[in-house]
């Protein structure tokens, strides 16, 4: 494997998941330039996809829980750690070295036999790009868990007159990530378990990843309602807690056993206020307590990372506080704070009720620069029309809601540009730390409602006109250049 065009693009904390890459072993520059260096690599189970992800476990100098030397698949690179206290890594292979430095960037060689030493910890090496210089989003993706309710009632989706599945759509224009989410025991042909293993299959076919979704819940879970799933209501705390590690792991062992395993574990959704009430509430007529969430949030997070240790997803936890740092950066101090082991900071930002596109910016450079992880906007959509599609009131109706409706009206140019805009946002967050963006729902067309006695107050935010046509924000999903 030649390694070549190294340039370092990501620090300390980077954890790497892109499945749809292709084995690229003895190619140049990685053509999408989203990895961790513009260099070659092989993929999901070689040394791009397996051999940092089992090196850094989030944190790329926690070497002292590794074995001294193993093997990675696909290309039989050895890896040796050293010493951690001088929190340096050689890797070793036949025809690439690379290096873990104390300074925390990793540096690639096109060495053909010996490694090259460590650097000297005085010595300057490569940094993270600025901002400007960074156009990659390593997440461009969308949540499409609606995707089969869609196709049982006859909606289908188009692109340039081709009928497609919105997965294959969204590949072709650049997207490499889904989000589906997972109900404990919802109403039949929603979103339970088989109807998230049968989206993974599709995702993996038209090349993409999957991030898993878990509400832990029967039915909607957000910052208004938290339900615990009917059949573990009345656990006590500790039970309850077992509960959600066993229920998580199994989940995410499901994923792998099909071959589809999850490369990001979403552990809640929209858990601002906590999760599974009213035990894990956090907010409450008797004050505000934290406690029991956290211990349910670290079941969660313990349970996703067993079921997979010798390649574990990323774990993400993600809030509504998208427009509001002082929420977002109170939320996460508790969770640092209590030791709980995350890789992303997820957030839902929705214009009409977060906020302008600059509170977004100021969010999150300040979660960057205070906590140095990556932030993925886990949920964002945006109006092209205030025409509403069905007899269910739309959550937008007016361009008064849009704090940027000057700059982006509710039009499909303004929609377009929005997401050019959102982009921009994310790929300035300090130190690189813009994950990317999904999209949420882009296909929820009229004809399929929220739940039996609900209709979709959503169906002016798609990236799909009322005949199920592509709309121009498709493009968004796109790398510059591509």
């Amino acid at each position: 494997m030649v390694v070549s065009n190294a340039k370092v693009t990501r620090e300390l904390g980077w954890s790497p998941r892109y499945p749809s890459h292709r084995d690229l072993r003895g190619s140049g520059p990685c053509p999408t330039e989203s990895c961790s260096f513009t260099t070659a690599h092989m993929g999901r189970d070689g040394l791009h996809g397996r051999l940092l992800r089992r090196c850094t476990n989030r944190d790329p100098f926690q070497l002292q829980d590794r074995p001294d030397t193993w093997i990675v698949s696909a290309n039989q690179l050895e890896v040796s750690t050293v010493n951690d206290r001088t929190r340096r890594g050689v890797f070793v292979g036949a025809a690439a070295s690379a290096i873990i430095a104390t300074a925390g960037a990793f540096v690639f060689t096109a060495s053909a036999s010996e490694p090259t030493p460590p650097p000297d910890p005085g010595s300057e090496v490569s940094s993270s790009p600025s901002p400007s210089e960074s156009t990659s989003l390593r997440i461009r993706g969308a949540d499409v868990s609606f995707a089969l309710q869609n196709e049982a009632a006859g909606i289908q989706v188009s692109d340039e007159g081709a009928v497609l599945p919105v997965e294959r759509i969204l590949a072709n224009h650049g997207a490499n990530y889904v989000r589906v989410r997972v109900w404990v025991d919802p109403s039949p042909e929603t979103s339970d378990l088989s109807a998230g293993l049968e989206l993974a299959r599709r995702a993996k076919a038209a090349g993409l990843g999957t991030i898993l979704n878990l509400h832990y819940s029967d039915t909607w879970a957000d910052r208004s309602n938290q339900a615990t799933p009917s059949d573990w209501r009345g656990e006590p705390l500790p039970e309850l807690g077992k509960t959600v590690e066993r229920y998580t792991r199994s989940v995410v062992n499901a994923f792998a056993a099909q071959g589809t395993p999850v490369a990001i574990v979403q552990v809640g959704n929209e858990i601002t206020h906590g999760m599974l009430w009213p035990v894990g509430r956090v907010f409450s007529e008797r004050g505000d307590d934290w406690t029991d969430f956290l211990e349910l949030l670290r079941a969660g997070v313990t349970g996703a990372l067993a079921a997979n240790p010798a390649n574990p997803p990323e774990i993400m936890i993600a809030t509504d506080t998208g427009g509001n740092a002082t929420a977002s950066l109170d939320f996460f101090d508790r969770v640092v704070g209590a030791g709980i082991p995350f890789d992303l900071i997820g957030l839902s930002y929705y214009p009409f009720w977060n906020g302008p596109l600059s509170g977004l910016a100021e969010n999150l450079s300040k979660l960057a620069t205070r906590f140095d992880k990556d932030i993925l906007i886990a949920e964002t959509s945006y109006p092209w029309t205030l025409d509403d599609g069905d007899d269910e009131t739309n959550v937008v109706t007016s361009a008064d809601q849009l704090p940027d409706a000057a700059a982006y009206p509710a039009t499909r140019k303004g929609q377009r540009e929005y997401f050019q805009a959102l982009r921009d946002v994310v790929r300035g967050v300090p130190g690189g730390h813009g994950a990317g963006f999904l999209v949420w729902e882009p296909s929820w067309l009229p004809g399929v409602g929220a739940d039996p006695r609900t209709g979709n107050a959503f169906d002016n935010l798609t990236m799909f006109d009322a005949d199920g046509r592509a709309l121009p924000s498709i493009e968004g999903f796109a790398e510059p250049g591509s």
